[in-house]
């Protein structure tokens, strides 16, 4: 059995995600919603925890994103401060929770003063006003770019995102511009590989990937899925960790720990994970 007992620890900053970056240091990410799971990715040394407005469905059993709450996200981002130690924590602003600079201003300050390190935003150039009051503000901000969940209705479902010149052209594009106008961090879901990595190296913020390759930054993926605990068809770019054979004390501590030295050593996602 894992050994559960809390050891010190030095805090990831965002500092220290820009080391990695500049270093090469890959770094780990997984969604989590509640204290006890908090710690148990606090002693895996988990290095960036997202309070994901995922919640919703893996949570709340809604069968999408939207009906997501800042009270909601404040509830759970609070519990998961309460149980963590080591890692950055970032959360989701949920869906029409920033439609205006003042809805974004007051979203902001209830999840950082619930416990947030960073806010996180879906898309692109159109947030640039947003991204530059808050980091203005003290408020360190990740854009979510390629398929942005909240944005299912407008793309029909979940579809891969990039995969044409002009999709390229706007990622790239909302990239520079959401860049320069302070964001900290850049979040790329189901793009392609190829495209992924010209981001990574282009832009000297952290870059994290979900279906985007190994070239990234930073990997995440949601808890729920990375052990197995599926609802609904897992995605491509998902592994089960807490089945895998490479799990030897078949915990979910060992899984948390086997994701963690995957993403290290580059050797999760492969090619089958990615688009």
């Amino acid at each position: 059995m894992t050994d559960l007992a809390q050891k010190p620890k030095t805090p990831i900053t965002l500092s220290t995600l820009n080391k990695y970056k500049k270093t090469g240091e890959k770094f780990s990410c997984l969604t989590c919603y509640d204290a006890s799971f908090a710690h148990l990715m606090d002693v895996a040394e988990i290095d960036t925890i997202l309070v994901g407005d995922s919640l919703g469905m893996v949570v709340q059993g809604q069968s999408s994103t939207l009906p997501v709450t800042v009270a909601d996200m404040v509830y759970h981002t609070a519990n998961v401060a309460r149980g963590n130690g080591h890692a950055l924590i970032m959360t989701d602003l949920p869906f029409m929770s920033y439609a205006t600079l003042a809805d974004a201003i007051s979203s902001s300050r209830a999840v950082m003063q619930a416990g947030a390190n960073m806010v996180k935003l879906e898309g692109g150039s159109e947030l640039a006003q947003i991204v530059q009051t808050l980091a203005n503000n003290g408020v360190p901000t990740c854009v979510h770019l390629g398929l942005t969940p909240q944005s299912v209705n407008v793309f029909g479902g979940y579809k891969v995102q990039g995969k044409t010149e002009s999709q390229t052209a706007k990622l790239l594009s909302d990239c520079e511009i959401l860049v320069g106008a302070g964001a900290s961090m850049i979040l790329l879901e189901c793009v392609p590989s190829a495209l992924a990595k010209q981001v990574t190296e282009r832009f000297d913020v952290p870059v994290i990937g979900i279906g985007a390759g190994v070239d990234t930054d930073g990997q995440v993926l949601v808890m729920h899925d990375m052990l197995g605990v599926y609802t609904r068809k897992p995605a491509k770019f998902v592994k089960d960790f807490l089945s895998d054979a490479s799990n030897e004390t078949g915990d979910i501590v060992g899984a948390f720990k086997n994701f963690h030295q995957a993403v290290k050593d580059k050797a999760f996602p492969t090619v089958a994970h990615s688009f």
